[in-house]
C-alpha cells in the first residue's frame, strides 16, 4: 500500500450535513476499495489565495490514508463531479506504508505531546537563570 494525503476545499456555503455527507462518502470510497484511513482533519473555513467559483473562502478537509492508485482515482473522480467540492489535491507521502504502524506512531506522538506541563516549566526556568549569568552586564560592555 502507498500512503496518500488529499486536501479538499469544500464550498463554505454548503450546509454542515451536506459537507459531512461528502466527507463520509470519501471515507466510504477509501474503505470500499480496500484502503485504510489514517486520519481526517477538519481545518475549518479559511481565506482562499484566489477566488474559486467566485468564492473567497473555503472549508478545508485533510485526509491521510493508505491505498492503491484506484482509491486516488475514485476520490478525485467523485470530488470532480461533486457540486460542493471547490478544489482538491492529492500527494503521495510514501511508496510503501503500513497503516497500523502509522496509527501507532501518531497515537504515541499525541501521548508524548500531552505530558505534564511541570516538566517543561522546570526546563525553561533553568534556561532563564543560565542565560542571566552568561550575559555581560551593561557596565562591562562600556569599559
Amino acid at each position: 500500500m502507498k500512503r496518500y494525503e488529499t486536501i479538499v476545499i469544500v464550498d463554505p456555503d454548503v450546509s454542515e450535513d451536506d459537507r459531512n455527507a461528502f466527507c463520509g462518502k470519501l471515507l466510504d470510497i477509501i474503505s470500499q476499495l480496500n484502503g485504510a484511513i489514517i486520519e481526517r482533519e477538519d481545518w475549518g473555513v479559511k481565506k482562499l489565495a484566489y477566488d474559486i467559483r467566485k468564492k473567497v473562502r473555503g472549508y478545508y478537509v485533510r485526509l491521510d490514508y493508505c491505498g492503491s492508485g484506484t482509491v486516488v482515482d475514485e476520490i478525485e473522480r467523485f470530488s470532480r463531479i461533486s457540486d460542493c467540492c471547490l478544489k482538491y489535491m492529492t500527494i503521495l507521502l510514501a511508496g510503501k506504508a503500513d497503516p497500523e504502524k502509522i496509527k501507532e506512531e501518531i497515537a504515541a506522538a499525541k501521548i508524548q505531546s500531552t505530558q505534564p506541563a511541570e516538566d517543561s516549566n522546570a526546563d525553561t526556568s533553568e534556561l532563564s537563570s543560565d542565560e542571566d549569568t552568561d550575559m555581560p552586564s551593561e557596565n562591562e560592555e562600556e569599559e
